[in-house]
């Protein structure tokens, strides 16, 4: 009995046929490409519709606060402290933003005293203290906590710092 078993390799028509799709996983990446889309149009219109008020009131707001006086001061040069004995020097310039012109003319009859406050913290800084991301942060705060000491509370609004250069 000489038995030739014959396999077909190649599919069937009706194999094909009867095998499931891949159209279940097309449709739901569409049903999320969608929502996506959806999601994200409502997060614009919100932004938009929502900031639009918003930004009108603060706006209407700002005309009627009064407007923030900004008072520069001259550039600082200090020496930094340092355990080698090293020169080395820090500039600076800054800006100090009164709460309004009438305490600005009071800071600029005064920012000698601010510039005498500052001056030992600035002279304690060492090279290593202006490393890093925070170090701005911080020597920012520490002005204002300063000539906040200097002029009395609701003298000083800001501190800004334009330049802080070591050498």
């Amino acid at each position: 009995m000489s038995s030739d078993v014959i396999i077909n390799l190649a599919p069937d028509a009706e194999a094909l046929e009867q095998a499931p799709r891949s159209n279940g996983k097309r449709l739901v990446v569409i049903i999320l490409a969608v929502a996506a889309v959806l999601i994200a149009g409502g997060a614009v219109a919100y932004k938009l519709l929502g900031t639009g008020a918003a930004s009108n009131e603060a706006a209407a707001g700002k005309e009627a606060a009064p407007s923030d006086t900004y008072v520069e001061a001259p550039p600082m040069l200090v020496n930094l402290r340092t355990a080698d004995g090293d020169t080395r020097f820090l500039k600076l310039r800054f800006i100090v933003v009164a709460t309004d012109a009438g305490h600005a003319e009071e800071l600029k009859a005064k920012l000698p005293a601010v510039l005498d406050a500052l001056q030992p913290f600035l002279r304690e800084l060492r090279p290593e203290d202006l490393n890093g991301s925070a170090a701005l942060f911080r020597v920012k705060e520490e002005m204002m906590a300063r000539a906040i000491d200097a002029l009395g509370p609701g003298v000083v609004r800001d501190v800004l710092i334009q330049d802080l250069v070591q050498q």
